[in-house]
């Protein structure tokens, strides 16, 4: 394998690693936001996008660059007439053309599933933290409520000028409440929403993990039927 083949492969072993770190439950959404909010990749936020478009581009030159090797190689004529060392040397060259192909493909593939996969995760994370910070709001509005409620049962008969203030402020601490319910509710469905997402990327990771697994086996074997061949 030449040396920018070894580089690709190194770095489709490197995504399928970072796929299984970020599908696997090892952190939650909330150390993955600090990770991704670190002051090392905040420098680099800047411009990942460009970095992203570069490696994007350098994987589809690759996989072009593969598929015109397995056509160039497709096409070579075979029969009596042709040598057997020719055969198997153009065999051979279009088994390389085909297992560049799976990897720049593979690797392209991955880029973008953990690109989606970080989106996620990170709306994930803001998600949870907008429900804690309405559920303290509730119970904080719950309690103020309850506090003016008693107080009112308690001074009523002597209080009976501040009665329709109060009542308007346990009005508006009601509609507040409601509010905030509702604000709970939505988020929650957007957190399932979010949740099913990652589930469907999840499975997605682990059928093209099979999947990349099932290759190896098919190159392993093919690689040792072309060895037995050249014997």
């Amino acid at each position: 394998m030449s040396l920018q083949w070894t580089i690709i492969a190194s770095f489709l072993y490197v995504e399928i690693a970072v796929v299984l770190l970020l599908v696997l439950p090892i952190a939650s959404p909330k150390s993955w936001q600090r990770l991704f909010k670190s002051r090392f990749l905040q420098s680099l936020s800047s411009q990942a996008s460009i970095y992203f478009l570069v490696l994007l581009a350098i994987l589809v030159l690759f996989l072009l660059d593969a598929i015109r090797e397995m056509r160039k190689y497709s096409n070579i004529e075979t029969g009596e007439h042709v040598h057997l060392n020719t055969e198997m040397q153009g065999n051979m060259r279009l088994f390389r053309a085909q297992r560049n192909f799976y990897i720049s493909g593979f690797s392209l593939f991955l880029s973008l599933v953990i690109r989606r996969l970080v989106t996620l995760i990170s709306a994930q994370a803001t998600l949870l933290a907008q429900s804690e910070a309405a559920m303290r709001q509730a119970v904080s509005a719950t309690t103020t409520a309850k506090s003016l409620l008693a107080q009112k049962s308690s001074g009523e008969s002597a209080q009976n000028d501040s009665n329709e203030a109060h009542d308007k402020a346990v009005s508006e601490l009601k509609n507040q409440i409601k509010g905030l319910n509702k604000q709970i509710s939505e988020l929650e469905a957007e957190l399932q929403k979010e949740k099913k997402d990652k589930e469907a990327v999840t499975s997605q990771a682990k059928s093209l993990v099979q999947e990349y697994d099932r290759l190896s086996e098919e190159h392993a074997k093919l690689q040792s039927s072309g060895d037995k061949k050249v014997e």
